[in-house]
């Protein structure tokens, strides 16, 4: 099977790739568009800032490439944030492959010490729906680090609730995300990848 994890200006490429390696999986890091068109299943790992992400896949044309992707794709993190409609992260248009916005978490007045920015850590994930996300899975924990949250929308496949409810994960047609990231989540994080790559 070939993997393609797409190589950009974000972090987490490396750690995104030590995981399918400890899985057995090989994976080539890459942003030549057609190795990443030729793909079985290609992972779009991040973990950076939005307005200044989306200016570097504009420069290279992977804004449209990775819109018009026809096998599996994989977003995580700042991938899933990237997949949405629009981020207030430097108020940037971004891929418009789910409708969903992305937002900054606002703690209620006098809950900033209580519910810090950003939500970092393990936290559980329930109400899970798609392919990757099986049922076994549902009110497991796993591993966060973002101060931006997708809204709950049609596409949402899992929710995580901190101070408000957001769509830990999203599935539209070819298309899955995770806030999350999965590398990070131990076995919970493998099973997910083991999913995804088995699609």
């Amino acid at each position: 099977m070939n993997i393609v994890i797409i190589k950009y200006n974000a972090g987490n490429i490396e750690s995104v790739n030590n995981a399918l390696n400890r899985l057995g999986v090989t994976a080539e890091i890459t942003a030549d568009p057609e190795k990443i068109k030729d793909a079985d299943k290609v992972i779009f790992p991040g973990v950076g800032e939005a307005s200044t992400t989306m200016a570097y896949l504009k420069e290279h044309q992977l804004d449209v490439l990775i819109k018009n992707l026809k096998q599996p794709v994989l977003g995580i993190c700042l991938g899933q944030q990237l997949m949405c409609s629009h981020s207030e992260e430097g108020n940037v248009e971004c891929l418009g492959i789910f409708p969903e916005k992305v937002k900054l978490f606002s703690p209620e007045p006098g809950q900033e010490f209580i519910t810090k920015v950003p939500h970092m850590g393990w936290n559980n994930i329930h109400s899970l729906k798609g392919e990757i996300l099986t049922p076994e899975l549902n009110d497991q924990y796993v591993y966060f680090v973002h101060s931006y949250y997708v809204e709950v929308g049609p596409d949402t496949a899992a929710v995580c609730d901190y101070i408000n409810p957001f769509s830990a994960a999203l599935q539209k047609d070819n298309f899955y995300a995770t806030q999350f990231h999965p590398e990070k989540s131990q076995k919970v994080g493998e099973k997910i990848l083991e999913n995804f790559i088995s699609l």
